[in-house]
């Protein structure tokens, strides 16, 4: 079942739920993976880099049984997505992938982003193999191009990983 806020629920209460997203460069020692588009993923140390779409970065910590305990993505806007309809693109995607029990969170639209804008919006969901996690992700329209940032954790570690995939999703440049 799916769990989706009526828009008028975006308010500045939701809004101020993504106050942490000021852009920065990375904290030092952090890597770096580029995308096709000139974006920069950072994450880091002791995270390793995951293979995945051409031209996309990821990058994940995992635990002793393989489960991502933290995962991080950046790739190129590939679809009809807007900054408008982002949150609802986002839970429609996430079904899409055979995602289960997916619930939108919270969700704010055209935020500030250095010098572009993002919509962003965090949400729940389980896996086919049963495993619930908690995932922020951000559509970003930079100078270049339109990136989709997504930090997502292990709904057990959400409270450990959560300040770690702010700032990485913070420290996108595009």
């Amino acid at each position: 079942m799916t769990r989706t806020p009526a828009s008028s629920e975006a308010s500045v209460a939701t809004v101020a739920s993504f106050a942490w997203l000021h852009p920065a460069p990375p904290p030092a020692g952090w890597r770096r993976a580029r995308i096709t588009t000139g974006a920069v993923l950072a994450y880091p140390q002791g995270w390793r880099t995951i293979g995945g779409d051409l031209g996309t970065a990821t990058a994940g910590l995992r635990d002793a049984r393989g489960r991502y305990l933290g995962y991080l993505n950046s790739t190129p806007r590939q679809g009809g997505e807007t900054l408008a309809d982002w949150a609802s693109f986002r839970v429609a995607h996430q079904h899409e992938e055979g995602e289960r029990d997916v619930q939108r969170l919270r969700a704010a639209r055209d935020l500030p982003f250095g010098g572009g804008r993002a919509s962003c919006v965090q949400d729940a969901y389980t896996t086919v193999i049963g495993a619930r996690y908690i995932e922020l992700a951000c559509l970003v329209r930079g100078s270049r191009a339109s990136t989709v940032v997504v930090g997502a954790a292990l709904q057990r570690s959400w409270p450990a990983q959560r300040a770690t995939l702010e700032r990485a999703i913070a420290a996108l440049s595009t």
